[in-house]
């Protein structure tokens, strides 16, 4: 299901009060952004998440990555600081979020696609930027198989991303295994999306925001007792 076709949660009975700036991560086709927006649907939180249709340069990347990898990157980048600089303003005015980015992945992305002179190039925007992110109280990595990935892909049916290879799923999956591996900027827990299905599942998705309030340092794989 498109994540834009979700419709609004009531609010959960019984939830302990969850982290106040949560971010998903994971790769195309994991959920991220459709648990993002259950999320604040259900619990009034707003919702800052990436707007990939507004990159004119992702079409052409999806069907070239090597042509168009430079100008899709910095459109990425400038888009995210953008706004990551506006929640910054916002920050006494709107303290609860949930996004469907870390910035820290934007380089993740940038390694797996750009030649070495393009990275270089990237890097000195990238630090010339400036970029000062808030720091999210919970992150949540989202990880599923490529064969996963790949279905969700085809049934959700953005013209674009169906030309989406199986090479490049499999590099950026193992692109954020090794990220994942040595984050400790945040609490994380780590869900197995492919056993579990919390945007569409109400009991999965009640089940695992009972969970999240207990996440408050350091790394945790989530096992719940069912996976129907």
């Amino acid at each position: 299901m498109n994540a834009n076709a979700l419709q609004e949660n009531p609010p959960l009975p019984g939830i302990a009060q969850l982290p106040r700036f949560i971010t998903i991560e994971g790769p195309i086709g994991v959920g991220k952004t459709s648990l993002a927006r259950r999320i604040a649907n259900a619990f009034n939180y707003q919702a800052l998440l990436e707007q990939a249709d507004e990159n004119p340069f992702l079409k052409d990347f999806y069907r070239d990555r090597k042509q168009h990898a430079l100008a899709t990157q910095l459109f990425f980048l400038f888009q995210r600081s953008r706004q990551l600089q506006e929640l910054r303003q916002d920050d006494l005015f709107e303290p609860i979020r949930v996004s469907d980015f870390l910035i820290e992945k934007d380089r993740l992305f940038a390694e797996l696609t750009l030649g070495e002179h393009e990275l270089a190039l990237y890097q000195q925007v990238y630090d010339n930027l400036a970029i000062d992110a808030p720091k999210p109280d919970l992150v949540i990595y989202l990880q599923a198989p490529v064969d996963t990935l790949l279905r969700r892909i085809q049934q959700r049916g953005i013209g674009m991303e169906q030309t989406i290879g199986r090479d490049y799923l499999e590099a950026l999956n193992a692109a954020y295994s090794q990220f994942f591996l040595y984050y400790d900027a945040s609490p994380l827990l780590v869900i197995n999306a492919e056993q579990i299905d919390p945007v569409h599942n109400d009991r999965h998705f009640q089940q695992l925001m009972e969970y999240l309030p207990t996440v408050r340092r350091g790394r945790h794989y989530y096992n719940p007792s069912f996976f129907n």
